[in-house]
């Protein structure tokens, strides 16, 4: 266990992994500071406990750098999605984030944070793996709940993690949703959740002129083959189930070890409900 001393930064994006994190540091002893992104944290995280609190926009590198040095903070760690239309449509880059987003070659979500991290790391901030506070969390190999997938769904999984691969590569994202060995949707920037509704949405058009496709979807959800585990690490939550049951997937796939079951249990409680099956390789 760290001194009390011993300081973490926090940069939190939305949804629940920065407040898992946060509290997962504090339990190990780390005194965190928070640097919560104005655009996307939710306001409960202020109160959640942070030693210091420090509200930024998603453009404003320079202050992030100059607010981790004034708290002594040398190794941080990246928690919560930042929408992919938001970093490159909504921030006002200062002129540090405006130098390195000049600079990239590709403006995809690996390249930018990758950036960002080895600015970080020349300013003496070293970014840590999100998930190495969180390792409960990660998912087991195996079926996850009571039902196991079906012949079809396993034929489903198989062709979409083929497709995901080919798509994760290029960082473009990490889901895809299949029905009978058909590719229904594939996950652009609006992430997980919407490419299921609009897989949802597809098959209940298609159906109403009679689609020879079974209406059951699957759901892939995979790590990137070289997964940089410091950011954009692949979450699952209740919310997903939810949003699964009502799009009418049945299935759910996932990369062992190299995703995060934001709700513990309770995700696959949801699942079980459901009578959706999660497996995971």
């Amino acid at each position: 266990m760290p001194s009390t001393k011993e300081k973490l930064g926090l940069i939190a994006g939305n949804g629940k992994f920065p407040f898992l994190v946060l509290d997962a540091a504090r339990a190990q002893g780390y005194d965190v500071v928070l640097a919560a992104i104005k655009e996307e944290a939710s306001p409960e995280i202020e109160s959640h406990g942070a030693a210091s609190v420090h509200w930024l926009s998603l453009g404003e590198l320079s202050k992030l750098i100059e607010t981790f040095k004034r708290e002594g903070v040398q190794r941080a760690v990246m928690a919560g999605q930042v929408k992919h239309k938001q970093i490159f449509s909504s921030i006002r880059p200062d002129w540090r984030l405006a130098k390195l987003l000049l600079s990239l070659t590709t403006r995809n979500t690996d390249s930018l944070l990758g950036a960002v991290a080895r600015v970080l790391d020349d300013e003496g901030i070293t970014l840590e793996n999100s998930t190495a506070l969180l390792e409960p969390l990660l998912v087991k190999s195996g079926a996850l709940t009571q039902r196991a997938p079906s012949e079809q769904e396993r034929n489903n999984i198989h062709y979409g993690r083929a497709v995901a691969r080919q798509l994760a590569q290029y960082d473009i994202g990490q889901t895809v949703v299949i029905a009978e060995s058909a590719c229904v949707a594939l996950e652009a920037m609006e992430g997980t959740d919407a490419t299921i509704e609009r897989a949802g949405g597809i098959m209940r058009s298609l159906h109403g002129d009679a689609s020879t496709l079974g209406r059951a979807l699957t759901v892939v959800k995979i790590a990137k083959p070289n997964q940089d585990m410091r950011f954009d690490v692949p979450v699952v939550g209740v919310k997903t189930i939810e949003v699964m049951q009502a799009a009418g997937a049945s299935c759910l796939a996932l990369d062992a070890r190299r995703c995060l079951l934001l709700d513990g249990q309770k995700v696959i409680d949801a699942a079980n409900t459901h009578e959706i099956a999660i497996m995971a390789d």
